[in-house]
């Protein structure tokens, strides 16, 4: 293995079966598949979910993303009447938000919602995302107001590779039993797996605690450059409260639930921030420093997100762990199965 190589994005790449796919999760979530890799010994173990507590050190804290997602696909009309479907994405400040439009639009253009929302194009960005304004009854409408219309006319912004509409089972599949803080347009996937009782009997063993990392759009977006490093990565807002930010201070073990915890963790290590922008980009030459272990799904092939596990384990053997789980019928992405990094 050369340096060379892990920086090249067709390195991360695999081929994966259509079917290996999930477009349902599994009920119970906890009876998904896990693939349990240990570095130390260098060894594969294949479980379920619910067995994961079995493999932690007594010792480990466990961190979780508290991000709920909203209801963020929109679909509309501009004045001219042509039909629109708006993705928001996140606020940027001074009543200003971050969207995807699919349609035609220049700024200028008003888009037409249902009870009485709508949104006027403010700027068009030249990685294909849009500025826009709400209003609201001709009010402009604070972040939580804002909200609460979307989840009555809005749909779950369900991944596009799942290739299906939103149905009512996904408002709760597509939610963490722990969602609280408001603001993610994709759910953090590793957390999905729990059930009520799993949950209480981790929370009975080990010290658990929440962060918040709003899930942006820009997870799914696949790295474009030949070169990892040339890959601009997207911005996430995070917070961390002040318990857990001292507990990640202290040397006791960390499991992090998930890439989006692993990334806030990460970037409040190298930065001392608590709260703001996280663009933190993790891949074989930038290593994790604090998490110990990472319980994540299988991630799309030249991802930010597989370089994220690679980080962790290295490319080859990442690579390698994909093609076993591929060969076992393991299920892949956001209702798929899990891995568990020791």
């Amino acid at each position: 293995m050369t340096r060379n190589e892990d920086l090249l994005t067709s390195s991360y790449d695999y081929e994966l079966p259509p079917e290996r796919i999930a477009t349902e999760p599994v009920r119970p979530a906890d009876h998904a598949r896990l693939l349990v890799y240990d570095r130390k010994t260098d060894t594969i173990h294949h479980r379920i979910f619910r067995d994961f507590l079995e493999f932690l050190p007594p010792e480990t804290e466990v961190f979780l993303n508290d991000t709920r997602v909203i209801r963020a696909r929109l679909f509309g009309r501009k004045t001219s009447g042509g039909k629109i479907e708006l993705l928001f994405n996140k606020p940027l400040g001074e009543d200003r938000y971050l969207a995807m439009i699919r349609g035609k639009v220049s700024p200028g253009t008003r888009l037409l919602f249902d009870q009485g929302l709508e949104a006027e194009v403010l700027e068009l960005n030249p990685d294909g995302s849009r500025v826009v304004r709400f209003s609201l009854q001709g009010e402009v409408p604070d972040f939580e107001t804002l909200v609460e219309r979307f989840e009555r006319i809005g749909h779950i912004p369900l991944p596009p590779y799942m290739q299906r509409e939103d149905r009512s089972e996904d408002a709760s599949d597509y939610q963490t039993l722990f969602a609280r803080e408001a603001g993610a347009v994709a759910a953090p996937t590793a957390s999905l797996h729990f059930t009520p009782e799993l949950l209480e009997r981790m929370e009975q063993r080990h010290p658990t605690h929440t962060l918040t990392l709003h899930v942006g759009a820009g997870t799914f977006k696949p790295v474009e450059s030949e070169e990892i490093l040339s890959h601009p990565m997207h911005s996430e807002y995070f917070r961390i409260p002040s318990e857990a930010a001292g507990r990640l201070r202290s040397d006791v073990p960390i499991l992090a639930v998930g890439t989006t915890v692993t990334r806030s963790i990460e970037y409040f290590i190298r930065t001392g921030k608590s709260e703001g922008e996280c663009d933190l980009f993790l891949h074989p030459g930038n290593p994790p420093r604090r998490v110990d272990m990472l319980l994540t799904n299988f991630h799309l092939p030249k991802s930010t997100l597989i370089m994220l596990v690679s980080a962790f384990i290295g490319r080859e053997r990442t690579l390698e762990l994909y093609r076993e789980a591929i060969e076992r019928d393991y299920r892949f992405y956001s209702y798929g199965d899990a891995m568990l990094i020791l």
